[in-house]
C-alpha cells in the first residue's frame, strides 16, 4: 500500500488527516482505533491496492455486471435472532442459508455478530477472504459455493483470535457497511445472523432495512424461552415483523437407532408461538453430526449422508421458502397492541 505523504507526529497532532491511508502509521492507527483493538480498514474506507486471497478469488464472479441499487435487487430479507446467546442461531441462519442454495437460490448471508463472528468459520473461510471492488469501493462477499456469499468480521481480520472493543457508533457503522457497502448483486435471499441481546446492532438493521422478517432461535428450556419473550418486546417497540420462530436443540437424535432422547426437553417453542400467535416453523433435533460438522467448517445442510438434523435444517429451509413467498409475515408490533 502507498504511504501516506503525512508524517507521524503531525498525525499524532491533528488525528487522523482526511485521506489519510498510511496503514502502518503507528500514530494514525492509534487515532483511527481510540485506544481500542485494530480496526480492520476496509470496513470504512477503501484500499488503495486490492488483494484478494484465496484460489477460489472470493466474489470475483460479481465483477463483471453491474450492480443494482443496495437491496433494492433482494427478494427476502430475513433476521434471525434469539435474544441471548448459546441457542445455536449462527448454525441455524447457516443451514438455512446452504439448504436454500442448494435449492438453487441466490442467497447471502451477513454476520452482525462483531464481537463473536461465527460465520466465517461455520463456512470454512480463512482470513482475509473478504475483497474489494476497485472501481465502486464496496467489500466484496467472501464465496462458499456459487450462489451463497457471506460477509463476517471474521473474514476481514487477519488475526482472528485479536478482539474486537467497539463502542456503539463505530459498530453501527460496520453493520451499516456490512448491509449497504457490499456488492450483493442480485439475491433471493439476504439473512442477517444477528448479535445476542437486543441492541445497537438489532436497533441499526431494523432501520436501515425495515422490510426485514425476524427468525427467532430457542431452545426448549425456560432460560432461553425468557429471552425470547424479551426479544419479541424488542420487535413490537421498534416496529419489526416477524416470519416465525424455530426450536433448536429439540431432542437428541440417537447416532445408533435414530431415536428421539428428549435430552433437554422439547416443545417449548411451540408452546411460546402458541401463546404469541406467531408461526411455528419447525424443531431442529441435536444431532452429533452437527458438531463435526461445524468443526470442519461445513454446514450440515450441505454435507454429504442424511440425518435428522439435515432433514430439519431442509424442512426448516422449505417452510421459510413457502412463507416468504406467501408474505405470511405476521406485524407483530401491530397484532399486540
Amino acid at each position: 500500500m502507498k504511504q501516506a505523504s503525512c508524517g507521524a507526529e503531525q498525525c499524532a497532532a491533528d488525528g487522523r488527516k482526511p485521506g489519510c491511508a498510511a496503514a502502518s502509521c503507528a500514530a494514525c492507527a492509534k487515532a483511527d482505533e481510540d485506544g481500542f483493538a485494530q480496526v480492520p480498514s476496509a470496513v470504512f474506507r477503501r484500499p488503495e491496492r486490492t488483494e484478494l486471497r484465496g484460489p477460489e478469488r472470493p466474489g470475483r464472479e460479481l465483477r463483471g455486471g453491474g450492480f443494482s441499487p443496495p437491496l433494492q435487487a433482494v427478494a427476502h430479507k430475513l433476521f434471525v435472532m434469539s435474544g441471548k446467546g448459546g441457542v445455536g442461531k449462527s448454525s441455524v441462519a447457516v443451514n438455512v442459508a446452504a439448504a436454500l442454495a442448494l435449492a438453487g437460490y441466490r442467497t447471502g448471508i451477513v454476520d452482525a455478530d462483531l464481537h463473536g463472528p461465527s460465520v466465517a468459520g461455520l463456512l470454512g473461510s480463512r482470513p482475509g477472504a473478504v475483497g474489494v471492488d476497485e472501481a465502486s469501493g464496496k467489500l466484496l462477499p467472501a464465496e462458499f459455493m456459487p450462489n451463497l456469499h457471506f460477509i463476517s468480521m471474521a473474514a476481514l481480520l487477519q488475526d482472528r483470535d485479536r478482539a474486537v472493543i467497539w463502542r456503539g457508533p463505530k459498530k453501527s457503522a460496520a453493520v451499516l457497511r456490512f448491509i449497504k457497502g457490499v456488492e450483493w448483486g442480485a439475491l433471493d435471499y439476504l439473512i442477517v445472523d444477528s448479535p445476542p441481546g437486543t441492541g445497537d446492532e438489532h436497533l441499526t438493521v431494523l432501520k436501515a432495512v425495515p422490510d426485514i422478517l425476524a427468525v427467532m432461535v430457542t431452545t426448549p428450556q425456560e432460560i432461553s424461552l425468557a429471552d425470547v419473550r424479551r426479544a419479541l418486546s424488542f420487535l413490537k417497540t421498534a416496529g419489526g415483523k416477524i416470519l416465525g420462530l424455530t426450536e433448536n436443540m429439540s431432542g437428541l437424535s440417537c447416532p445408533h437407532c435414530g431415536g428421539d432422547i428428549r435430552l433437554f426437553k422439547k416443545g417449548g417453542g411451540r408452546l411460546l408461538a402458541e401463546e404469541y400467535g406467531i408461526p411455528f416453523l419447525g424443531e431442529i433435533p441435536l444431532d452429533p453430526a452437527a458438531v463435526l460438522s461445524a468443526d470442519l467448517g461445513l454446514p450440515l445442510a450441505a454435507a454429504d449422508g442424511d440425518g435428522a438434523a439435515k432433514r430439519a435444517f431442509a424442512a426448516l429451509a422449505a417452510e421459510v421458502d413457502a412463507r416468504c413467498r406467501a408474505g405470511a409475515a405476521v406485524d407483530f408490533a401491530a397484532r399486540r397492541q
